[in-house]
């Protein structure tokens, strides 16, 4: 196989990958934006129907889940600038699924 080809003969090394990082940042930062509006909803729902100690046990979750996810997302959109950018691995996919998951279920628990 000759030096900077592929298994299909294609260019490996003058990969042009378009736009498709640049949607890749984008999408992580909308998501990370989604996740603050989220979290600051959380807060406001707090603050609204009363502090208890629950309830900031409660914020104080949310506002580490955002937290979790904003330093993943922010790792992941730094590691989009390389030429050739490197698989989310599965225990970054599993953690931004956690803060998600966890997100949303703090979330139902200020409602309570």
């Amino acid at each position: 196989m000759p030096e900077g080809k592929g298994f299909d003969g294609a260019r490996t090394r003058d990969r042009d990958p378009g736009l498709q990082p640049e949607r890749t940042r984008l999408a992580w930062r909308r998501t990370t934006l989604a996740c603050a509006v989220a979290a600051s909803l959380a807060g406001r729902q707090t603050l609204h129907s009363g502090i208890d100690p629950v309830s900031l046990v409660i914020l104080a979750l949310v506002v580490l889940a955002w937290l979790a996810f904003l330093a993943l997302a922010h790792h992941r959109i730094r590691a989009m600038h390389a030429p050739r950018p490197p698989a989310l691995s599965p225990w970054a996919a599993a953690a931004a699924v956690a803060c998600t998951v966890a997100l949303a279920a703090l979330g139902a628990a200020t409602l309570r």
